[in-house]
């Protein structure tokens, strides 16, 4: 794994989060600011499954189908492990954006709904067909 999401970055997620918890119902401002932060960090952070060659992301039941966790530094990647109980069964793995959001996209085909951000601490999550959205921004940003 290289590198890690810069602390600012990460605090950036966290003021964001909390935006979106006071924002009124129906208000989608405050969740587009958060999902465009996430693609502005540098890399996406994953628990792993699967064997250490071909790891593919953790990810968790929900009503509308499977949700890969994505984290936002490895830190919080590890808190979740430990708190999900998968502390010694999951290393992490890293994948750079915008990389990472093709690299989740690829698992429609696999049954997967969507994407939670730094789950359970967190939790906010995204159809995996709103990535093509996600990478719009990021290719408009010019990375």
């Amino acid at each position: 794994m290289t590198g890690d999401n810069t602390p600012e970055a990460v605090a950036e997620i966290d003021r964001l989060d909390a935006a979106v918890r006071a924002a009124p119902a129906g208000d989608l401002a405050a969740q587009i600011a958060l999902w465009r932060q996430t693609t502005a960090l540098e890399r996406w952070f994953f628990l792993a499954r699967g064997s250490a060659d071909q790891p593919r992301p953790y990810a968790v039941a929900a009503e509308q189908g499977p949700m890969i966790c994505l984290y936002s530094s490895a830190a919080r990647a590890g808190e979740a492990a430990r708190t999900l109980g998968l502390a010694d069964a999951a290393p992490l793995f890293s994948v750079p954006t915008p990389a990472a959001i093709d690299y989740v996209a690829s698992f429609s085909a696999a049954g997967v709904f969507g994407v939670t951000l730094d789950h359970p601490r967190l939790g906010h999550h995204i159809p995996l067909a709103n990535l093509a959205l996600l990478k719009g921004w990021v290719e408009g940003a010019g990375r």
